[in-house]
């Protein structure tokens, strides 16, 4: 059974320092990844959206990759070497310089170095996730874990939200008009048709990331303890290998893992293209899709704030089954969905287009089944978090969250791999889409089969 105790009470700052960490982080996977640079990298500076689909997906599979072979090592090694704090900053400066270097993606410019910036932030913020996780254990007792987890989460999402009202209010012009959805002109003189606003967001992100994980530097406490790095990379690397041994006689854990392994993987997809699929499906513009972003982020902040409360009083393992089946439907009902029509065309919505935001009834339906995402795609992943962290012990934190991420991240390439594929093989974004529903059921009906919390010894 996993250590239920914690160490020492840690000051409310503290706390609320560490769930700073995901209002800093957020605003990459919102307005980077998913809404804002991500459409204008399928729809602008590729050729056809096919094409830019496919790259970033083989994008994001690239960045999945190396994260699912360096997770655990670097968790193991953390365990040995003590403080996370010093591993977050190495990997932030990586993620921020990145993150800058994108404002060079150019309409018509070579989209392989963009592709490699972008997954290179990515492989650094996800680096830097699994030190953050790992401290959590240590901060508060087992039972407030699934609350501190959600509500950081929806912190995330807040945090996000605020940077893509920004992005959407402020920055984001329409190339004809010039013009923001406020109707002024861009801030800072950006060229809407230049691709500037979308642009912009790497180096916005990357300021935002920089200023507010400081909180989390500053007053969250961090295990003191440890050996010198080389040292350290031996030990890790052996304890690695009993860890992996270990975890299999931890049956319940090892499920856990397989199951997350597999439904994340269609998380991650769905997040890293759910946005590209729509602006290329309906042909949105940046505006479209930053208030479609900002729709989802207010739904997923009440969702993370209700999953706070349902994680306490009914447990982990209920807040995920019921996200997956929510983002199982939710899937569905996107990739049925298409100018005139949903559900595959057994509903027909004729209707003309009244030129307006989301101007046809197909736009809102799609709107509406991406209510459901903005439901479930926090919870699942906070109480993911909060379900793995009442199954572990402070001390051997560091290692089995480096399996977590590799459990998130083992097979990640495979998803976005597949979608891209797909794509690419069939000339359909819709049919390359409809593959993510594979791995929301897959690893749904594997954890049904998981006890909870998942420290079952065999």
């Amino acid at each position: 059974m996993a250590d239920t105790m914690v160490v020492q009470r840690t000051p409310r700052r503290g706390v609320w320092g560490w769930m700073f960490f995901d209002w800093a982080a957020q605003p990459f996977f919102t307005v980077v990844t998913t809404f804002i640079f991500g459409p204008y990298f399928v729809s602008r500076m590729a050729t056809d959206p096919a094409m830019g689909q496919a790259a970033w997906g083989y994008g994001i599979a690239a960045a999945g990759f190396v994260i699912a072979i360096l997770s655990p090592v670097l968790g193991s090694i953390a365990d040995q070497t003590g403080p996370r704090k010093p591993w977050i900053a190495f990997f932030a400066a990586i993620k921020i310089i990145s993150l800058c270097l994108l404002w060079y993606a150019e309409p018509g410019s070579p989209l392989v170095p963009i592709v490699l910036l972008f997954s290179l932030a990515s492989v650094a913020a996800e680096f830097s996730i699994v030190f953050n996780d790992s401290m959590m254990p240590r901060l508060v007792s087992k039972e407030e874990i699934g609350k501190i987890s959600n509500i950081a989460w929806g912190l995330g999402y807040l945090g996000g939200m605020i940077v893509l009202i920004f992005v959407v209010g402020f920055l984001a012009a329409s190339p004809e008009s010039g013009k923001t959805i406020i109707g002024s002109a861009p801030l800072f003189g950006l060229d809407p048709v230049a691709g500037e606003d979308a642009r912009a967001t790497g180096p916005i992100s990357a300021l935002w990331y920089l200023v507010f994980i400081l909180p989390m530097f500053f007053f969250t406490p961090d295990s003191g303890k440890g050996i010198a790095i080389r040292p350290a990379v031996r030990l890790g690397l052996s304890e690695l290998k009993s860890t992996i041994g270990e975890v299999r006689q931890r049956t319940g854990i090892f499920r856990f893992l397989v199951a997350r392994m597999i439904y994340q993987d269609g998380v991650n997809a769905l997040l890293g293209l759910g946005g590209a699929f729509a602006a290329a499906m309906f042909g949105w513009t940046i505006t479209e899709i930053g208030i479609y972003g900002i729709i989802l982020n207010v739904v997923a902040i009440f969702g993370c704030l209700v999953a706070s409360r349902l994680d306490t009083s009914f447990g982990s393992k209920v807040v995920v089954v019921f996200s997956l089946v929510l983002l199982t439907i939710a899937t569905i009902g996107i990739v049925s969905t298409g100018p005139g029509y949903t559900l595959f065309g057994l509903w027909q919505m004729p209707g003309a287009d009244t030129n307006g935001l989301f101007g046809t009834p197909a736009e809102k339906a799609y709107i509406a089944f991406g209510l459901l995402v903005g439901i479930a795609f926090g919870p699942v992943q906070a109480s993911s978090r909060s379900y793995m962290a009442r199954s572990v012990s402070a001390d051997e934190a560091g290692r089995y969250f480096g399996l977590y991420a590799l459990s998130g991240r083992a097979t990640s390439f495979v998803a976005p791999f597949v979608v891209a594929t797909v794509t690419a093989l069939s000339g359909s974004p819709r049919l390359g889409m409809a593959m993510i529903i594979i791995f929301f059921v897959v690893g749904l009906a594997v954890l049904l089969r998981t006890p909870y919390p998942a420290d079952e010894v065999k």
